[in-house]
């Protein structure tokens, strides 16, 4: 919200941190509303100026910043409504399954999912970020949809296409996840969200991430120390 109410409020703020200080930015609503120039799927206007996120990150680009950029995966309104062959239906029925925001969900295992998501890489990582992090890479949490396969197998394996079509060795695809995700090979990391300091061992013990320093990522506000044997990101304001 903050970059929505007050775009160049958090731009300066970005620039009193030091370069080697990680940025993460989300780039993409839940109902696909971009918050860049995007040219993947047209104009989806939002309530941020594209052309001044475009200059951000430009200038950040330039000026040696890490960028991550964030966006809801398989969540996303306007591509499930244009896109409906590509979407997850409910298990009795013509229709699109959608969530209490009125949410359409993609199908991780139809081609036209995939090809968006490497589309929304691809245009990312020619604006200057280095690193994008999918959320909301997982099946929505009800049984009432059409899909018969492993859900579990199915995030994994799409997320393996995805690191190796679209990682490099200057550039990271990361996912969103609990601690039972299966994190692929290559530049990839694993972000968890709402950990407690005090389960911070057991829970990187528990990814099998062979390098948790490295390919484990803590999302939260807590300044505990015993976050620090992993990276952390933490919100703008917790930061400074």
């Amino acid at each position: 919200k903050d970059l929505e109410t007050d775009l160049q409020g958090v731009y300066d703020k970005i620039k009193t941190l030091s370069p080697d200080v990680p940025v993460m930015l989300d780039m993409k609503s839940i109902y696909g509303n971009f918050f860049y120039s995007s040219k993947v799927c047209g104009d989806r206007k939002s309530s941020i100026d594209p052309t001044a996120m475009d200059a951000m990150i430009a200038d950040l680009s330039s000026r040696g910043y890490y960028l991550i950029a964030c966006l809801p995966a398989f969540r996303d309104y306007y591509f499930g409504l244009n896109q409906t062959s590509n979407g997850l239906f409910v298990s009795s029925g013509a229709y699109l399954w959608a969530d209490g925001d009125y949410c359409y969900w993609l199908d991780p295992t139809k081609d036209g999912t995939i090809s968006y998501l490497t589309a929304l890489v691809t245009e990312l990582k020619n604006l200057g970020f280095d690193e994008v992090l999918f959320d909301e890479f997982r099946f929505p949490d009800t049984d009432n949809l059409r899909f018969s396969g492993d859900r579990a197998q199915t995030i994994a394996n799409t997320a393996s296409l995805l690191v190796r079509s679209c990682s490099t060795d200057n550039f990271a695809v990361s996912f969103v996840g609990q601690e039972t995700f299966s994190l692929p090979e290559g530049r990839t990391r694993l972000y968890l969200k709402d950990a407690q300091a005090a389960q911070a061992a057991a829970i990187a013990q528990q990814t099998g991430i062979a390098d948790p320093s490295i390919h484990l990522v803590f999302l939260t506000e807590n300044h505990d120390t015993r976050f620090n044997d992993y990276s952390v990101l933490r919100p703008l304001e917790a930061a400074h």
